[in-house]
């Protein structure tokens, strides 16, 4: 056994260490709609900004698009310190927010950005081939439809399904609480319509990755809507699904589940 744990620390070793060698740079506060885009508001410009973490170099990297949680109510882009220095560009994509807007909002912002992403990252040595999305609690919602959804990036004339993985964090699959809230639904009472995740549930969707905290933990059972969604999308005929539940942890589960993700963006983005 030590032999083995000796041999896996010296093969796993040289990854670590060349992505820890890369210079990386940061850029911020990128506007991500087209400058031309009918009534832009004050509002807008301040919100609908990423950052962008990218390694210095010639190659090109997979790319991590990151939403940020908080009901869609609150919260800040964000580049998350656990997807630092492992070899990939990172997004983090501010979008506005309720009341100020209606929720549904929250998920063409999303488009947009990741659309933004598509036609620029290339520029920042980011792979458009290789471009994971994913985000926490409101986040993870947002990712999840804007994927699921294939019409919000039909819009920017992309297909969702060139995305290379969807990794959601304790996302809804049903329709967001905020935005039941604005049609005077309770939170207990689940909603599955066209703004639902497993609304859009299909064989042909990426690779999937469906994380969320302990289901006697968890918010507003976040665990048992997300083993729904799985078990639809196999059903669905989807060949490439996972679904982990952190024992343990509550709905704040971002720290454990990092990992994960970059797990799994290195296997399916191949990087060696």
């Amino acid at each position: 056994m030590k032999k083995l744990i000796i041999y896996i620390f010296f093969a796993v070793l040289p990854l670590y260490a060349n992505a820890q060698a890369l210079n990386y740079k940061t850029i911020e506060n990128i506007y991500y709609y087209d400058s031309q885009t009918t009534d832009q508001t004050t509002y807008m410009k301040e919100r609908s900004l990423l950052d962008i973490y990218y390694p210095e170099g010639d190659n090109k990297v997979p790319v991590v698009i990151w939403f940020h949680g908080g009901g869609l109510t609150a919260g800040q882009k964000e580049i998350p310190l656990a997807l630092k220095n492992k070899g990939f560009c990172v997004v983090g994509v501010g979008y506005r927010l309720s009341p100020k807007i209606e929720a549904e909002t929250c998920i063409a912002d999303a488009a947009a950005a990741i659309a933004w992403v598509f036609k620029n990252i290339g520029r920042y040595n980011g792979d458009s081939s290789r471009i994971f999305v994913s985000g926490h609690s409101a986040g993870g919602y947002l990712a999840l439809m804007a994927i699921m959804d294939k019409s919000w990036l039909k819009k920017y004339k992309l297909d969702s399904d060139l995305v290379a993985g969807l990794v959601p964090f304790s996302g809804h699959t049903i329709t967001h609480f905020t935005i039941r809230k604005e049609q005077g639904i309770p939170g207990e009472q689940p909603i599955i319509d066209k703004l639902a995740p497993l609304y859009h549930v299909r064989k042909n969707a990426p690779p999937t990755l469906l994380i969320t905290g302990d289901r006697e933990k968890e918010m507003l059972g976040r665990y048992e809507e997300n083993a729904y969604f799985y078990r639809m999308m196999k059903v669905a005929g989807h060949q490439d699904i996972t679904l982990y539940e952190m024992d343990g942890y509550g709905h704040n589960m971002t720290e454990p589940a990092f990992p994960l993700l970059v797990d799994f963006v290195k296997v399916k983005a191949n990087v060696k």
